[in-house]
């Protein structure tokens, strides 16, 4: 399988790089290994962000810390948000910025089909 391009929404890759080196690390790991259509080491689908929407899951010892995307495409992955994790839920200004980005990445594949055609 081809390696899919990552395309970083907003600013999830600043966001990310901001993580801590390990976890920063890892993460690049498991993105690498979505890149290549194999699934994170610790993820979970939540489509109640939008249909597709993966959240890998990351930690150290003190901090959560997440990565959020969807590679249901067949060229690209969308990175839509990269956060620490404050609380047991997801705080609802993260989920806003998921939503709005899905919402954002649909739109213009819709549009760029469209204009193809």
């Amino acid at each position: 399988m081809a390696e899919k391009e990552i395309d970083w929404r907003g600013t999830s890759r600043e966001d990310l790089i901001a993580f801590p080196v390990d976890v920063r690390r890892t993460a690049g790991f498991e993105l690498a290994k979505v890149q290549h259509g194999l699934y994170p080491t610790d993820w979970k689908p939540i489509s109640i962000w939008g249909s597709g929407v993966i959240e890998i899951r990351l930690d150290d010892a003190v901090d959560e810390y997440r990565v959020v995307y969807v590679a249901k495409f067949a060229d690209k992955i969308y990175v839509l948000h990269s956060f620490k994790k404050k609380s047991r839920t997801t705080s609802k200004p993260d989920v806003d910025i998921i939503k709005a980005r899905y919402n954002a990445v649909v739109s213009e594949r819709r549009n760029s089909k469209n204009a193809k055609n």
